[in-house]
């Protein structure tokens, strides 16, 4: 059985989607690098080391938050004046809620979910 989901977001207004923080925020413009850059932060850990190591006590950070998913995809497109993302992932709700947060701040809405 599998616990991958299929999580569709939207983010309304793309050109302020960044995260507060400028040492972990998406610097891009297009769908296209977002999808790319959110698909290789839920892939790899570089994205959280770095948020970890901003922590003032590293190692108390849950190591839930270390978690990847090698086989994530992400794609992107313009809808009518939002940018909709199509998220398939097995990495839970919480840990594509942290990573999303990172890199565009609050500017995403989670629209549905369902299992892949």
């Amino acid at each position: 059985m599998s616990n991958r989901n299929h999580y569709y977001l939207s983010i309304d207004d793309i050109g302020h989607a960044h995260g507060a923080d400028p040492a972990l925020a998406w610097q891009g413009s297009s769908p296209d690098d977002l999808a790319a850059t959110l698909q290789e932060a839920l892939r790899g850990t570089a994205l959280f080391e770095r948020w970890r190591a901003m922590q003032p006590d590293p190692d108390a950070v849950d190591a839930g938050l270390a978690a990847t998913d090698p086989q994530a995809q992400a794609s992107a497109r313009l809808a009518d004046l939002r940018v909709d993302v199509d998220l398939v992932t097995d990495l839970p709700m919480h840990v594509v809620r942290s990573r999303l947060n990172w890199l565009i701040g609050p500017s995403w809405k989670l629209r549905d979910m369902r299992a892949a």
